[in-house]
């Protein structure tokens, strides 16, 4: 619902670092291998992506994507912290190439551009490609902007959220996996006070977060204590999350942890960058988040410190029982820039190459790498070694952003052996399907919604952040949701309860 990555102050850095960042990351593959077009020249492809690894992909293994596919990728990879960001300055100064990944939590951001015709529909064009035509309709569904499709997929289990801790300090500690939010608190309070890498010092902290109250500590935590996804629809009247008790108490509980310590002072102000560094290096026993982190976690943090083991908790039991948030079945789309793209002609070339990329050589090559040095098959069934995995996490993951439909698609090759850690996140990932808080607006529009989140977001945000750091009393935080009521959410909190008896009658 909210704006991600802004903290109190943070947001009036990013401009300065989206500059920095993508200066210095930036990664354009301009091989010119592969098929030519019918003039001879081969096609080019701008894409801006999200990167949530610390390097671009192997140049090798994009220079194969371009020959196979027949195109020359030109992608411009934005690390994920700074990304909203990026994509915004993009947008507004007419600077997007061909293609934009837009993050699910993002879309509504762009949904008044899609309206006013800055990018391609794609609806009727999927049916004349092999693949693309064979792409979810109920998922596809969930993306539509008054009933038409104008992007691509990429495709996610509906919540990957779950507790990453460190196992070597619980063994050390004697203390059990929590299980309860009391018990939570308590293995957090030991990680800060009781010396759980046994160094002697008061050097560690029992959680890290960031400037995220998404994809960071809050969202996950909240919905431990029963809090809706967004919104709750009661007797036919929509309530926004942050004003149930439960958002209260979630917010009253970050307080606690950061009065008494037991959480990094900067966390409204930390990148995700320096979260996960501060895990790694063994200044954090918990990392809350998505649960597919820990295999590259635990590598890095091994690295350091080869007596750092790392588990996984997916179950942590609130007031009624287990809850976890979800996203829709899509993490973002592929978006098609009408100025970037002139002619109907190339917007075919371009949902060329993504229909290719789902064909069972590319799919499995972005998913895995080359055989025998990333990964190994064993009668037509992928193995996926320990030893190879800080070497697929370096050259091959970083794709994973541009993959269409992965889940869905029957052209990637099955796994039958994968990281011990790797495999515990995929178990509780889908053991998080028992017992998911799904946002009853997915489906719904609001026109106010979609022109004036951004805004009105930011008020919640910076509130938020200002109860748990002490700023405003809870009188304070109630004054800030009535400026986002008389500032636009009372017409979107109407406007969404028309849009739910409009799908209600139909």
């Amino acid at each position: 619902m909210f704006r991600q990555g802004l903290g109190p102050r943070g947001a009036r850095y990013s401009s300065v670092l989206v500059l920095l960042v993508v200066i210095m990351l930036s990664a354009c593959s301009s091989e010119d291998a592969g098929r030519s077009s019918p003039g001879g020249e081969v096609p080019s492809i701008s894409i801006l992506a999200p990167l949530h690894f610390p390097q671009t992909p192997a140049k090798d293994i994009v220079a194969e994507i371009n020959k196979l596919t027949g195109v020359r990728l030109e992608i411009t990879w934005v690390p994920e912290g700074v990304y909203t960001d990026k994509m915004n300055t993009a947008m507004a100064t007419g600077s997007l190439g061909k293609v934009t990944f837009v993050k699910v939590t993002d879309y509504n951001l762009v949904k008044n551009a899609i309206r006013s015709g800055a990018f391609w529909e794609i609806g009727p064009y999927l049916k004349d490609f092999p693949n693309l035509k064979q792409l979810d309709p109920a998922i596809l569904n969930q993306t539509a902007v008054d009933g038409k499709f104008y992007g691509l997929y990429t495709e996610r289990p509906s919540s990957r959220q779950g507790i990453i801790i460190r196992k070597d300090w619980l063994d050390r500690l004697h203390l059990n996996k929590p299980q309860t939010l009391e018990e939570l608190y308590h293995v957090m309070q030991q990680f800060t006070y009781n010396d759980p890498d046994g160094n002697g010092k008061a050097d560690t902290l029992g959680l890290v977060d960031r400037n995220d109250l998404v994809y960071g500590v809050f969202k996950t935590l909240s919905s431990y204590f029963g809090t809706p996804n967004n919104w709750k629809l009661v007797k036919g009247r929509f309530i926004p999350e942050f004003e149930t008790p439960e958002y209260m108490d979630t917010m009253n509980f970050m307080k606690r942890l950061y009065k008494e310590k037991i959480i990094n002072q900067d966390f409204a102000l930390t990148s995700k960058e320096v979260q996960r560094d501060k895990f790694i290096r063994g200044g954090a026993g918990i990392f809350i988040g998505s649960m597919t982190d820990v295999q590259r976690l635990s590598i890095e943090a091994q690295a350091i410190n080869p007596a750092a083991e790392l588990t996984l908790i997916n179950r942590i039991k609130g007031p009624e029982g287990y809850k976890v948030w979800s996203i829709p079945n899509y993490n973002g789309l592929y978006l098609f820039s009408k100025k970037a793209i002139a002619t109907e002609a190339e917007l075919k070339e371009v949902l060329g190459f993504f229909d290719r990329t789902m064909d069972k050589d590319v799919a499995n090559l972005m998913k895995y790498g080359f055989e025998g040095r990333h990964y190994k098959l064993e009668d037509g069934k992928v193995i996926l070694p320990e030893e190879t995995s800080q070497l697929r996490v370096n050259e091959v993951s970083p794709l994973y952003s541009l993959m269409i439909a992965d889940i869905g698609n029957r052209n990637i090759m099955e796994v039958v052996q994968k990281e011990q850690l790797t495999a515990l996140a995929d178990q509780l990932s889908e053991d998080n399907e028992q017992f998911l808080v799904d946002d009853p607006t997915v489906s719904l529009s609001s026109p106010t919604f979609d022109e004036k989140n951004t805004e009105l977001s930011t008020i919640i945000v910076d509130a938020t952040y200002n109860y748990i750091l002490g700023n405003i009393t809870a009188e304070g935080f109630r004054q800030e949701v009535e400026k986002w009521r008389s500032s636009g959410g009372e017409l979107i909190i109407q406007e969404y309860g028309e849009a739910a008896r409009v799908e209600e009658i139909g």
